[in-house]
């Protein structure tokens, strides 16, 4: 199925963001995955002819980067993080809850496909780790305990706007530093939230 009008539009937009179509590609495959929750084959085809390059070599970067989903993603992408600092302050025990409760393995999504979980490596908060991401959002100090109550939340409420501001109040612990300024802004797709290609969305 093709790019409807408003997504095509957008992407135009992107493209003359930038001196060569081609380099707006990373932006276009965010596109792709916000419209369908992974890189899908007609989306590729799409994304070639915009800018102008062959299929192939848009797949050569969607499935190079790991943040590109090649396989349909659930609602919520949780993401946790494995690296050396979540490691020592107890990362592995809320990697245990969360695949626990969603009853997943690594980049698995769920029969409903409400879940789909990861671990992943450093995702910048190690002042603050362990650290979850849901749909890219950050949440900081998370417990075991709260990744159960934080995967409970998602499942009972399954909030159409995920936003870092409210995980973080709801499940969060200590943060890396304070979040400066009151953000009512999050994503509502397993895309990172960016306002320039509206994958950014305010919660009302």
């Amino acid at each position: 199925m093709r790019w409807e009008t408003q997504r095509l539009e957008k992407a135009k937009q992107i493209i003359k963001m930038y001196p060569q179509k081609r380099s707006a590609l990373g932006p276009l495959l965010y596109l792709a995955q916000d419209k369908d929750g992974y890189i899908s084959n007609e989306s590729i085809v799409e994304i070639s002819s915009l800018v102008g390059i062959t299929e192939v070599q848009v797949q050569s970067v969607a499935s190079f980067y790991s943040m590109y989903k090649q396989e349909p993603t659930g609602k919520y992408l949780l993401s946790v993080c494995k690296s050396i600092s979540c490691e020592i302050s107890n990362s592995s025990e809320v990697i245990e809850s969360v695949k626990e409760f969603t009853g997943l393995s690594n980049n698995e999504t769920d029969d409903q496909n409400l879940f789909t979980y990861e671990s992943v490596e450093c995702i910048g908060a190690c002042g603050g780790a362990p650290a979850v991401q849901v749909n890219y959002e950050t949440i900081e100090g998370l417990t075991p305990d709260k990744a159960i109550d934080l995967c409970s939340w998602l499942k009972e409420t399954e909030p159409k706007v995920i936003v870092a501001d409210e995980l973080q109040e709801k499940f969060g612990g200590v943060k890396s530093f304070d979040w400066a300024i009151e953000d009512n802004t999050g994503t509502s797709s397993p895309v990172p939230g960016f306002q320039t290609y509206d994958t950014l969305k305010e919660k009302k």
